[in-house]
């Protein structure tokens, strides 16, 4: 069952793009946007990842920070970034559980692939509380990004 607004986030540890262990816990205190997306290299990931990457400022000047996560690999995840020149960690839920903790992840996705991150968008105030959560039906679909910045712009 998806998380829904008012709850507080679970806790995870999942290792970046940078092969570094990222800890929610890292960033008590900052507003966070909280990304999960099916697999890199894919035409609706790419979009959505390079329209974070292109409206970073805005979410800086929100006090923001911005993660993304998928279950694929730290290596795959490294070379993603690179080629996208993307500015904001992405963190590997390899193993499935974070993506299961948050009610974003596939029983079965397409070409028979099981165990696929929906996409989905949460935003967590400082204490970790969502505030905005948004689990998409369709991998096809964008998250609400005017909705994210809003509910953002609505904690200062």
């Amino acid at each position: 069952m998806p998380l829904k607004v008012g709850d507080k986030a679970p806790l995870f540890t999942l290792y970046s793009d940078e092969k570094k262990a990222v800890n929610l816990s890292d960033y008590r205190g900052r507003r966070l946007a909280v990304l999960f997306f099916p697999l890199a290299f894919t035409g609706t990931c790419t979009e959505e990842l390079c329209t974070m990457r292109d409206a970073l400022a805005d979410y800086n000047e929100l006090e923001a920070d911005i993660v993304a996560i998928s279950v694929d690999s730290v290596f795959t995840l490294e070379r993603f970034k690179a080629a996208e020149g993307l500015n904001f960690p992405l963190l590997s839920d390899f193993n499935k559980e974070v993506s299961r903790q948050y009610g974003a992840l596939y029983d079965t996705f397409v070409l028979g692939m099981e165990g696929v991150s929906k996409r989905a968008a949460f935003v967590l105030d400082g204490e970790g509380i969502i505030r905005y959560a948004e689990v998409l039906a369709s991998a096809g679909d964008q998250p609400d990004y005017s909705a994210m910045q809003a509910t953002l712009a609505s904690l200062s």
